[in-house]
């Protein structure tokens, strides 16, 4: 039976609201949080996108909670040793209960100081040669690296977990997956593909976590939801490539007419029909995933926690 968390969107709410949620998540019986990591929001409607590292230092505190990115992009807008730095901290903060997602990343928030976004086979070279940077240094070792994409000289950090960092990868394709597979603590991907969870643990990654999250938004008006979900997260819907290449807010707003409210009502999980919440959170369970995190979409926030505490998560916690 998978554990169930809660997904925190950096992109929707302020890091108050994060961690006032973070707290109803713990309350509720949730039993890990995920927190998205970005540069800027997926459209202006969103609205938000406050330093993830800043919020995890308020998270550590105020819940008792593991906690994981979903996920850094450490290769362009943030070096791995930078990233190695701040997510060692978190490690310490947390008393060793954090876990850091990566993957290759999206123009939206990588590309903002300029430097060319790479196509995808560059992008997952450059998170590969990352990951062994950040792992070195782990280590509390001084780190010497020249490589293909990064340099580092006389790197150390002295603030460092008893444990390495678990580092869990991202992958919604076959490459980025076998990556998962061959390097990854873990292996992250947002859709109950059970096809993609065998080629992770085929190709290396048995007895490591598959890890896998999912939107909804609760409410008593299922066409509100419908309406909510549309205004603030239509980009989910977009197809092909364009939530990798697309470099800002206003490119993703242009292509808001794309997605109908159809759409969104066929895809996306939305009312309250406690069975088709359970449904759409077990469809990880079947498919093979160890743990799974769900966010609520929209201001609606203590209605949902309580619908979970009360309905949703004792009937997922009995399968």
């Amino acid at each position: 039976m998978p554990e169930y968390g809660y997904f925190l969107s950096c992109e929707e709410f302020g890091p108050a609201e994060l961690v006032e949620q973070a707290r109803m998540a713990e309350q509720a019986g949730f039993g890990s949080l995920w927190i998205s990591d970005h540069y800027h929001p997926w459209n202006d409607a969103q609205g938000q996108s406050p330093f993830v590292w800043s919020v995890i230092g308020a998270l550590s505190e105020a819940v008792s909670l593991p906690i994981e990115t979903a996920v850094t992009c450490p290769t362009v807008r943030i070096h791995p040793a930078v990233v190695a730095q701040a997510a060692a901290t978190s490690a310490v903060m947390t008393n060793g209960r954090f876990r850091l997602g990566v993957g290759s990343g999206e123009a939206l928030n990588e590309h903002v100081l300029g430097h060319v976004w790479p196509p995808a086979h560059i992008r997952l070279e450059m998170l590969e040669e990352s990951i062994q940077v950040m792992r070195r240094l782990f280590t509390g070792e001084e780190v010497n690296h020249h490589g293909p994409h990064y340099t580092v000289e006389n790197a150390r950090l002295y603030t460092v977990p008893d444990e390495p960092v678990p580092i869990d990868i991202s992958g919604f394709g076959p490459a980025a997956t076998a990556l998962a597979s061959r390097v990854g603590d873990g292996y992250i991907t947002m859709t109950p593909d059970e096809s993609m969870v065998e080629q992770f643990r085929k190709g290396g990654g048995a007895g490591k976590p598959v890890i896998g999250g999912t939107k909804v938004c609760y409410g008593v008006d299922r066409d509100e939801c419908v309406r909510t979900v549309r205004k603030l997260w239509f980009n989910q819907f977009l197809p092909g490539e364009m939530a990798q290449i697309l470099p800002s807010p206003s490119h993703f707003e242009q292509l808001e007419p794309l997605v109908t409210e159809d759409m969104v009502r066929e895809k996306a999980e939305c009312g309250d029909d406690v069975d088709e919440h359970v449904a759409a959170l077990s469809a990880f369970a079947d498919a093979g995933f160890d743990r799974v995190y769900v966010n609520q979409i929209g201001p609606d926030q203590r209605a949902f926690f309580d619908f979970y505490r009360t309905k949703v998560l004792p009937q997922l916690q009995q399968g």
